[in-house]
């Protein structure tokens, strides 16, 4: 089997079913807690689940890829995921689903760190942008077509119908794992003429690499932040500011997300053409400038074209903290060292909603815009002065 087809059928068609049957229960997974008659509290808890269990996996997940070995791993990951959403719908009691969803993270975490080990050492690095991109583009497809085709799904037959189609979509998923990832996939095995273990090539590579650490996993919150706040701003301006109905802001986060999602083969070009930074710059200076224009339209055709910017940007940095991690990766020690960098990146993704809340009630709506639009600019500046680029950097080793 040659690499690309490998990449196709082993990688990239679990990760687009998984995408998308994740995306089935954006809209189902909130409704069906709230049937348990709990406050917003535990709602949250439930629909968060997924996120706090990949977070808490994210450094162990490092080990266990060494010691059961890339295939095992993906296997296993895409196993859990299925299997707790197949059976997502028969829990009477909403403790059960919450761990229901935390098993689904911890499976979350191993394929998704396992993938990214495979492609940081199977794909030379001169292509690996590209590689990755298609990564952030098959997640934007699931989050664009599935909540719609879940809330169908939902309304017509049932929530719990939902979680079966989506449980469904993940077996295929396992059956293509099983199918096509090959019997021998295994983490690279370089040693060290020290004879230093795994996790201490990967704290060399943090102590070689600490500033771009911490610079990128800082670049991740403020892009985290900004992300998650313009979800919440272009609705919340376009019905209390232009008073829009429903439907109007529907598509105007529609004609946003066609742009986010078309972004993906540009970014991954950009990323191995002219570098990482050359991607990720831009991306997040063109969502501060979008963001900072959404206290200032007073049109519907404004909002659009606020909201379209917002999209181009964000479709810009497909993949790109996903491929600054892969050219950090130390050989002998990529899945410990990615478990760290997965778990930085998801430090930001759990965190930045509640900065956005905090935001929002000290600022103000239009406040809280010109806020994010900051952060957004010191996480473009923050990547072009702080952060080496990786395109042609060679990997710390022990």
């Amino acid at each position: 089997m040659t690499r690309k087809r490998e990449l196709i059928l082993a990688v990239y068609t679990p990760t687009a079913l998984l995408a998308f049957a994740q995306g089935l229960l954006l809209a189902t997974l909130p409704l069906y807690a709230a049937g348990f008659d709990v406050g917003y509290t535990v709602i949250s808890l439930a629909v968060s689940a997924v996120a706090i269990g990949s977070l808490a996996t994210d450094l162990p997940a490092g080990f266990v890829l060494h010691r059961v070995g890339l295939r095992n791993a993906m296997v296993v990951g895409t196993a859990l995921v299925a299997l707790s959403t197949l059976i997502l719908g028969l829990p009477e009691r909403i403790d059960v689903v919450i761990a229901l969803r935390l098993l689904a993270g911890i499976g979350t975490t191993l394929w998704g760190l396992s993938r990214h080990a495979y492609i940081a050492q199977a794909v030379p690095r001169e292509s690996r942008g590209r590689s990755i991109a298609v990564f952030g583009g098959i997640n934007r497809i699931g989050a664009f077509g599935g909540p719609a085709v879940g809330g169908v799904i939902g309304s017509s037959i049932s929530l719990e119908a939902s979680f079966v189609i989506a449980g469904v979509m993940g077996l295929l998923a396992l059956a293509a794992a099983l199918r096509f990832i090959p019997a021998d996939l295994q983490l690279e095995t370089t040693t060290n003429p020290s004879g230093l273990s795994r996790w201490q090539v990967a704290r060399i590579a943090v102590r070689t690499h600490y500033r771009d650490l911490i610079a990128a996993g800082t670049a991740q919150v403020f892009a985290q932040m900004i992300r998650q706040g313009r979800q919440l701003l272009i609705p919340l301006i376009g019905v209390t500011e232009l008073g829009l109905d429903a439907a109007q802001v529907g598509l105007v986060m529609t004609i946003s997300a066609v742009l986010d999602m078309s972004m993906f083969v540009p970014a991954g070009f950009l990323m191995d053409r002219f570098g990482r930074k050359f991607a990720a710059v831009p991306s997040f200076a063109i969502m501060a400038i979008g963001v900072a224009m959404l206290p200032l339209v007073t049109t519907y055709v404004g909002l659009v074209l606020a909201a379209a910017l917002i999209g181009f940007g964000n479709g810009l940095g497909s993949g790109t903290m996903m491929t600054l991690g892969a050219d950090l990766a130390p050989p002998g020690a990529t899945g410990e060292f990615l478990g760290i960098w997965r778990l930085i990146g998801d430090l930001g993704q759990v965190g930045g909603p509640m900065a956005v809340g905090v935001l929002a009630t000290l600022f103000g709506l239009n406040g809280s815009a010109y806020a994010l639009a900051g952060v957004g600019l010191l996480a473009s500046l923050t990547l072009l002065f702080l952060v080496k680029e990786t395109h042609h950097l060679e990997p710390a080793a022990a």
